[in-house]
C-alpha cells in the first residue's frame, strides 16, 4: 500500500512538473544568472592506445549536476517524495562536450535516467567511450611516460550562462580496472577561462590530465633482449678462423636481423621526427655491425696476402707482432690447437729419427739446417779437389767423376736456393696471417666493450 501511494504521487508530481515545462531554454529564473554545472569524472578502463594515430580510447563515467529551477516541489505535499528518476531528454542538459574529441561518430550522449531531486538538483550520470586525441612522445619507448589530456566544455553557452565546476582535484580512479600495458599515476584537473578569437565572451573548460607509465616487460622481452643477444653475436664473427668462410655471412646475417626488428618498431611507431631510444639502439647497433662487416673483409685481404705480397713493416712488426700479440694473447698461426710444448716434442722427435743412412746422413743433415749450405759447398768443393788431383790410369774416370760432382753441386744449390726462397714466402704469408689475426682479437674486443657500453646504456635509460 505505501508503494502504490508513492507511485500515485509520483505521478501526480510528473504530471504537475512537465505540465508546462520546456527543456530548450536554461532553467534560470533571471537570464543574467549564471547556471553551475559541476562535473565529475570517472576513469574505468583504457581500452587502447594507438601511437601510431595518436589516439587515446578510454571508457569513462560522466557525471554532471546542476539546479533547475522550474522543477522544484514541497515534498511533504508529496508524501515525503524526495526525488525521481526521468528520461535524461525531458529536461534541459548542458551541451558538455570532449573537445579535443577524435571520433568519427558524433552520436548524441548515451539517454540515461537523471536523478531530479526536490530542491531542484539534477545529476546525470552517463558511460561514454571516448576518443582523444593525445600527443604522444615516443622518444624513450619502450620506457616513456605519456600525458592525456581530456578537455570537457560547454560548445555554445559561454561562461557568462553556464560555468563549469570542478566536484574533485582530479579524475575519480577507485575504480580503474588495472590495464595490462599502461600504469595510472594520476590524473589531475584543472579548470581553464579561454576567450577564442571568434567570440568576445570567456568559456571555461575542465582539462582532465592522464599521467600514464608505459609497462616495459612485453617489449624488453620480445624487442630489446633479442636485439642485445644478436648484437653479441657480431664481435664473435672476428674469433671465426679466416678460412671458414663464414666470417661475412655471420654478418650480413645479424645485420638482417636486427633490420627485422627496425621494422617492427616502425610500424607501432609515429612517424614523427623523435626516433625512440630501441630505435636509436637498433640504428647504432646495426651501424656497428656493418662497420664490423667492413673491417673483417679488410681483414681477410690481409689474411690472404701470399708470396707476392711486401714483407710486413717494421713498425706493424714491432706494434702488432710484438706488443699486440702478446696484449692479445695471439700465438702463432695454428698454435692455439696444438699447445707450444707439444710442437716442441714433435720437432725433438723429428730430429732424432735417422731418416738418411750411411753417408748421406750427414748430407741431409746439412742441407736440413739454413745456416749449413756455405759449410755443404765447402765440404762438397775439397772432395772434389781431392777426386781431381789423382793421376794415374784412371784418370778418364776420375775426370768423368769430376763433372759429375760439378752438376751434382749445381743441383744441390739449386734445390737449397728454392727451399730458402719457398721459406721466406712462406714465412712472410705465416707474418700476415698473423697481422690479421691479432687484427680480429683488437677488434673483437673493441666491438664487445662498444656493445656492453649500449646495453647498459639503454637498461639505465629505463631506471
Amino acid at each position: 500500500a505505501v508503494e502504490s501511494a508513492k507511485g500515485k504521487y509520483a505521478h501526480m508530481l510528473f504530471n504537475e512538473l512537465f505540465e508546462d515545462y520546456s527543456n530548450a531554454l536554461r532553467p534560470v529564473e533571471d537570464t543574467d544568472k549564471v547556471l553551475n554545472v559541476t562535473l565529475q569524472i570517472t576513469l574505468s578502463q583504457i581500452k587502447d592506445m594507438d601511437e601510431r594515430n595518436q589516439i587515446l580510447t578510454a571508457y569513462l563515467w560522466i557525471r554532471q549536476s546542476w539546479y533547475d529551477a522550474y522543477l522544484k516541489w514541497d515534498k511533504d505535499k508529496y508524501d515525503g517524495l524526495d526525488s525521481i528518476r526521468i528520461p535524461s531528454n525531458l529536461v534541459w542538459r548542458p551541451d558538455i562536450v570532449l573537445y579535443n574529441k577524435a571520433d568519427d561518430d558524433f552520436s548524441e550522449p548515451v539517454n540515461t535516467n537523471v536523478v531530479l531531486r526536490y530542491d531542484g538538483k539534477i545529476t546525470w550520470d552517463a558511460p561514454a567511450i571516448t576518443k582523444s586525441s593525445c600527443v604522444v612522445d615516443v622518444s624513450y619507448f619502450p620506457f616513456d611516460s605519456q600525458q592525456c589530456n581530456l578537455t570537457f566544455g560547454s560548445w555554445t553557452y559561454n561562461g557568462n550562462q553556464v560555468d563549469i565546476i570542478n566536484s574533485l582535484d582530479s579524475g575519480d580512479l577507485s575504480d580503474f580496472v588495472e590495464d595490462v600495458e599502461w600504469e595510472i599515476h594520476g590524473m589531475p584537473a584543472v579548470k581553464n577561462v579561454i576567450t577564442y578569437g571568434c567570440c568576445s565572451e570567456p568559456y571555461p573548460d575542465v582539462t582532465f590530465t592522464l599521467i600514464l607509465k608505459r609497462k616495459s616487460s612485453f617489449y624488453i622481452f620480445n624487442l630489446l633482449l633479442p636485439c642485445i643477444l644478436i648484437s653479441f653475436l657480431a664481435p664473435l664473427g672476428f674469433y671465426l678462423p679466416a678460412d671458414s668462410g663464414e666470417k661475412v655471412s655471420l654478418g650480413v646475417t645479424v645485420l638482417l636481423a636486427l633490420t627485422v626488428f627496425q621494422l617492427m618498431v616502425a610500424e607501432i611507431m609515429p612517424p614523427s621526427e623523435n626516433v625512440p631510444l630501441i630505435g636509436k639502439y637498433y640504428i647504432a647497433t646495426m651501424t656497428m655491425i656493418t662497420a664490423s662487416t667492413a673491417l673483417t673483409i679488410i681483414i681477410m685481404n690481409v689474411h690472404h696476402c701470399g708470396s707476392e705480397a711486401k714483407p710486413v713493416p717494421q713498425w706493424a712488426r714491432v706494434v702488432i707482432l710484438d706488443y699486440m700479440s702478446k696484449i692479445f694473447f695471439v700465438y702463432d698461426v695454428g698454435e692455439n690447437c696444438t699447445s707450444p710444448q707439444r710442437e716442441k716434442e714433435q720437432e725433438h722427435k723429428l730430429e732424432g729419427e735417422d731418416v738418411c743412412p750411411g753417408g748421406d746422413k750427414e748430407v741431409r743433415s746439412h742441407l736440413s739446417s739454413r745456416n749449413d749450405d756455405s759449410d755443404l759447398k765447402e765440404k762438397l768443393n775439397g772432395n772434389l779437389n781431392k777426386s781431381c788431383g789423382v793421376h794415374g790410369e784412371d784418370g778418364r774416370e776420375n775426370v768423368n767423376c769430376c763433372s759429375c760432382y760439378k752438376m751434382l753441386i749445381k743441383n744441390i744449390e739449386y734445390i737449397a736456393n728454392c727451399v730458402r726462397d719457398h721459406k721466406a714466402n712462406r714465412a712472410k704469408g705465416i707474418e700476415w696471417k698473423k697481422v690479421a689475426k691479432v687484427m680480429d682479437r683488437f677488434f673483437m674486443w673493441i666491438f664487445f666493450i662498444m656493445v656492453f657500453f649500449m646495453s647498459v646504456l639503454i637498461i639505465g635509460k629505463a631506471a
